[in-house]
């Protein structure tokens, strides 16, 4: 179908439906780089950002994806992406941003060099807690620089020398947006399918529904590893997705959910 068709169909939809279940009918109309470049172009219009959107789909997606992203947000909205985020977000949190736009986070080559990993986890003590006050630009330049293969070797050495996680000092070290940012690098690092777990959760935790995060999660994992998702889903919190979302959601926009998600494992 043409854009130009199916843009007259979202349009028609938005008239004929109602709130949840339109937002995520409508959701399914666009093809997946489309939406997540829609997605971070409404995280940032109008007053107020939603960084938490952002960090969310940049600090998820690989090199290839974020590139696929930034032409459908260029051909869309006829302006830049890194340079929209350059002047909607200021200080650390734009540099990180920034950097996991341009990164090279999902190098695929498994070896690690451990001598580098050794030197990397000493810079990260040295930067953080081992002096007063913090080196952003170190911990950013190595969480947004290094394969997550070679992260992993990093965190481990790090934790023996500072006798602390590396989330432990991320969040004594910084806060705010930028420690949203970094935490979500580690969590995607350790294991991306938890992180969409959690992501999930607390969507539908507690009073009301985050039916953006919901319907984002749900919709750009459903044809990649929503699976996976489910299952640590399962494992993290002793319940099913399926079961949560019955609990926490109705109509057609539960029913819509269900069908997308799928069986239980």
């Amino acid at each position: 179908m043409a854009w130009w068709k199916a843009w007259d169909l979202i349009e028609t939809l938005k008239s004929e439906l109602s709130a949840k279940f339109e937002r995520l009918i409508i959701t399914l109309m666009y093809t997946p780089y489309r939406y997540e470049a829609k997605e971070l172009y409404d995280a940032m219009k109008g007053l107020g950002t939603r960084e938490g959107v952002i960090i969310e789909i940049l600090a998820s997606r690989t090199k290839k994806e974020l590139q696929e992203i930034m032409k459908a947000y260029e051909e869309d909205y006829w302006s830049s992406l890194e340079e929209d985020i350059q002047a909607d977000t200021s200080g650390y949190l734009e540099r990180i941003l920034v950097c996991l736009l341009q990164g090279s986070r999902d190098d695929l080559c498994g070896f690690v060099d451990p001598g580098l990993a050794l030197q990397d986890a000493q810079d990260l003590y040295a930067a953080g807690e081992k002096i007063r006050g913090t080196d952003e630009m170190k911990f950013i330049s190595i969480l947004c620089g290094r394969s997550a293969t070679h992260l992993m070797r990093v965190f481990e050495d790090y934790e023996k020398i500072a006798s602390k996680s590396i989330e432990d000092s991320i969040k004594s070290e910084t806060h705010g947006s930028l420690e949203e940012a970094m935490l979500t690098v580690v969590k995607c690092t350790r294991n991306l399918h938890s992180y969409f777990a959690e992501r999930l959760y607390y969507a539908m935790k507690g009073a009301g529904t985050h039916d953006g995060t919901l319907i984002r999660n749900i919709v750009s994992r459903s044809e990649i590893d929503l699976n996976l998702i489910k299952c640590r889903f399962k494992e993290m919190y002793g319940k099913t997705l399926s079961s949560t979302i019955m609990e926490d959601t109705s109509s057609d926009y539960k029913n819509a959910l269900l069908n997308l998600v799928g069986s239980d494992p």
